[in-house]
This record gives structure tokens, sequence and C-alpha cells, in this order.
């Protein structure tokens, strides 16, 4: 790949979230020393782009390349493909719109990142490419944004620092957002159809994974759909994104390379108070039935504003919104001092020590999701020989853990520490 003409092309840049991530690419180009790209399938849009980048960031994109690429055109992908050497995917909901693009990237020699947070998306691309992507020593490495960066790095961050055996991690998300938190439609969507489509998930998981993880003991014990949390103090709910299955995809990668016991994982989201609790479970039941059958689902994506509530629509959130939001994510791990020979040990005792790890940043969805995928593209860009050996489909655990990911994390802004 060292002869391709870009070493990072943005496809989708013309996308609400492509935009952003164009906007972080131009802040840390020269510093890194990479030769970028925009691509999708409107020049005139995509050179609009660039001059709202150069006016937002003060940085010249005047040897920034345009590449016209059209995700229902396959030829155009593969030729896109052809000139990178990592394709930074913002193109959603990834169900719809995604396979197309990791097919030209792993046939055509390119990696792929992307900010995916649909575990049917990611398991099915792990099936299906995971063989070929090996076969071209490509990597192809989904949920590198919000979702699910945090928990899954998180994870590797607390496990390093545990200096002991890590038995359980329960995850807990709180969004600060003072002038309301608000999202693109193309979240909206995306949640839409993977509620819609969540029967898939179990025959797809069947046939990636034909073997079971083990029955660890002592288990993790669920605390409940609505519960009064002790070791946040708040009211928590059961988080439905990606972050669980992203992170088991990592634990399972950790047993079968290194014999390394997996962590069990639950993910939580806190609540400001007990009737914003309640009014949540109340709307998620409503998104849920809705979601269920056709009619409903056209309902949701025609009013998006009424049904979310006013937190998701066609315009997304403005910069005063994102300017005065903020994520932490805290990471309650529970284990022992001393590690067990073999990954399937039976511990008699109850866990003996526990350690919270804490990640946060800036808005999570258009300001920190940039920056993650930015810096996981340089990762797979500079550090291969850090990566699983000879390239595949991973979660970004899986894939980073032995990176300096975290290093370059902390540098543009975001916090991973021990409380």
């Amino acid at each position: 790949m060292a002869d391709r003409k870009y070493e990072l092309v943005i496809f989708g840049a013309t996308g609400f979230t492509g935009q952003f991530v164009a906007e972080e690419v131009a802040r840390i180009a020269e510093e890194e020393n990479v030769t970028w790209a925009v691509a999708g399938r409107n020049e005139r849009k995509l050179k609009a782009i660039l001059e709202n980048v150069e006016k937002n960031t003060g940085k010249s994109v005047q040897n920034v390349g345009i590449v016209i690429a059209d995700v229902e055109d396959q030829y155009s992908l593969n030729e896109m493909a052809k000139v990178s050497r990592v394709v930074l995917n913002c193109v959603g909901p990834y169900r719809f719109f995604g396979e197309a693009v990791v097919k030209a990237c792993v046939e055509n020699g390119a990696s792929h990142v992307d900010i995916s947070g649909e575990p049917q998306f990611l398991e099915r691309m792990q099936l299906d490419y995971n063989i070929a992507a090996q076969e071209n020593n490509v990597y192809v490495v989904g949920a590198c944004g919000f979702d699910s960066i945090p928990a899954d790095m998180g994870t590797v961050f607390l496990e390093n620092e545990f200096n002991g055996q890590v038995n359980s991690v329960e995850t807990y998300l709180d969004i600060q957002a003072s002038k309301g938190f608000h999202g693109h439609y193309a979240t909206w969507q995306s949640a839409i159809y993977g509620f819609a489509c969540a029967k898939e998930l179990k025959p797809l998981r069947k046939k990636l994974f034909p073997t079971r993880l083990p029955e660890l003991r002592p288990r993790l014990r669920f605390r409940g759909t609505v519960h009064d949390n002790p070791i946040v103090k708040s009211w928590c709910l059961p988080f439905p994104g990606s972050d669980r299955s992203v992170v088991m995809r990592s634990q399972r990668y950790f047993l079968e390379t290194e014999k390394k016991r997996p962590v069990q994982m639950t993910a939580y989201v806190q609540c400001a108070s007990f009737l914003a609790t309640i009014l949540t479970v109340l709307s998620a039941a409503v998104f849920g039935i809705l979601a269920s059958f056709g009619l409903g689902r056209k309902l949701l994506e025609t009013y998006p504003k009424l049904f979310s509530f006013g937190v998701f629509d066609h315009k997304g959130p403005s910069k005063e919104q994102m300017d005065e939001t903020s994520f932490s994510l805290t990471l309650a791990g529970k284990g022992w001092e001393d590690k067990m020979s073999e990954p399937t040990d039976v511990y008699v005792d109850d866990p003996t020590k526990q350690m919270v790890a804490r990640v946060s940043g800036p808005e999570p969805g258009y300001v920190a999701t940039p920056i993650f995928m930015v810096q996981s593209a340089l990762v797979v860009l500079r550090e291969a020989g850090k990566l699983p050996l000879g390239g595949g489909v991973y979660a970004p655990g899986a894939a980073f853990a032995k990176t300096t990911l975290i290093e370059r994390l902390t540098r543009r802004g975001i916090t991973f520490e021990i409380l």
C-alpha cells in the first residue's frame, strides 16, 4: 500500500458526522504528515466542505484531494479504495450502506475504519470478510467512534492497570448537556433498524462464534432494569447500545489468541433523577413497539423530533449545544490480586479487589467521535507491527490493545484515569 495516493480518505465527508471528521483530520494532518482526501458523490459539495474545513480550523486544504465515489456504484468504491491506505467510512446507517465499502476496501487492499454502533453489521462483517481481509493483509476495524472506543479501550485500560485478574466490568454512561442533548437523524435511523432487526443477532452469532465462551464463576449479576446504583450514586438503566457486544468480541479474541480469561461485562446508562428514569423507560417502550412493525418504523423515521422528544432531528446539534455537552464513562471492575493459570478456572471466593476507571471527554457524537475515528485510522496507518498479525476484521480493543491509541487519545483531550 506504500504507493497509494492518499493515506487517509474520508468517505461521506459531506454528511453531518463526516464534516467533523474532515475538520479533525485537517487539525492533525501537518503534525502527522499525512496525505488525505475527502470522498463522496457530489464534487461541488465536497469543495464546499473543504472551504468550511479551512474556515473552521484555520488549516490550509490546498493539497487535499477530492475523490468521487457513490455508495451505490461499486466501481467507484473500488477506485476509491485503490488510491487509499485507510478509508474512514462515515456513511450510515451501515446496515444499508456499509458492506459495499468494506467489500471494496478488502478486495482492493485498503484498510477500513467506521463508527458503526450496529452489532448486526459489525458481526456480519467479521463473519463474511475476516478471512478475505487476512488474505489481503488489510484491517477492518468497526465501532471506532463513541460506540465503542470508550467502553472497549476503557476495559483494556482497566485491565492493564488492575495488576491481577479482572472478573467483571460494569460501565455507567453519563452525558452532561446543559443545553440539552441532541443527535442527528442518521443515529436515530440506525437505532430504529438496530432494534427492529435484533432477532438477526442470535443466528448470526451461532455462525460467527460456534463455540460458546466458558461459563465463568462467579457470574456477574444483572442489577435490574431500573435501579439506584451505589457506585455512581444515580438511577440507572441498561444501556441499549453496542458496547457490550463490542467488548465481548474483543474478550473472545484475547481468549483465543492469548488464552486470557474473558472479562464479564454489563453496560448501564445514568439518569438525572427517578422521574427522568421512568420517562426514559416509557419513551423506550413506545419506541420499541413502533420499531417492531413497518408502519411504526415509518412514523419514527418521518417524525424523529416528535418521537424522540426533541432529541433527534435532521439538523443535528448546534455548535453551542455541542460546546456545552460532555460525557464520562465509569468502569467498575472487580476481581482478584492473583491470576489463575487457565482461562476457565473457577474462583471459589468472591472478588476481593475492586478498581474504578473513567473515560471522559467532550460531546460524544460529533466532537469525541471524530477524535476516536481519526486516531484509530492513524494507528492502523502507523502501527501495523502492533496490530494483530496479518490483517482481519476486529473490534477496537482486539485491534488496538498493544498500540499507542490511548496515549494518542489523551493528547487529543480524552481522559483515561483510575479513580
